[in-house]
């Protein structure tokens, strides 16, 4: 799946990656796939909102975690896991959704730096990360 140099491009490209970037990404997400909206009644989903920046973090650390542990993600995203599967009961297909927007804020940010080589590392990545936090729904 993932193999060496998509690991060191993924390391290497995270080093660039702000907080902000998760909220940037759930505000895409919530504009293209508007029915993404219902997880959040409580959230004002206004540009620039708070709790949309709040939880972008939230999205950015999580991710941080994966990259950090890219060799055992079913490990480290357990919890996450679990939460969104027993809990929150969000549709899996949302965390692909999220992937897609989250590579758009990537590609808009780091403009050259986003090569085709790191697009697909990210993409198998992220596919990877959303394949792990669905497990708990089989």
């Amino acid at each position: 799946m993932l193999t060496a140099e998509d690991k060191k491009l993924i390391q290497q490209t995270w080093t660039k990656v702000q907080e902000d970037f998760g909220g940037e990404a759930l505000e895409r997400m919530f504009t293209t796939y508007p029915q993404t909206k219902t997880y959040f009644p409580h959230f004002d989903l206004h540009h620039g909102s708070e709790q949309i920046r709040g939880h972008g973090k939230k999205v950015v650390n999580a991710l941080g975690v994966a990259v950090k542990n890219m060799d055992s993600l079913s490990q480290a995203l357990s919890e996450l896991s679990n939460l969104h599967a027993y809990n929150l009961r969000v549709d899996p297909v949302n965390f692909k959704l999220l992937s897609q927007c989250f590579q758009v804020v990537l590609a808009v940010h780091l403009g050259k730096d986003y090569t085709a080589e790191t697009h697909s590392a990210f993409d198998k990545f992220l596919s990877a990360v959303a394949s792990v936090l669905a497990e708990k729904y089989r």
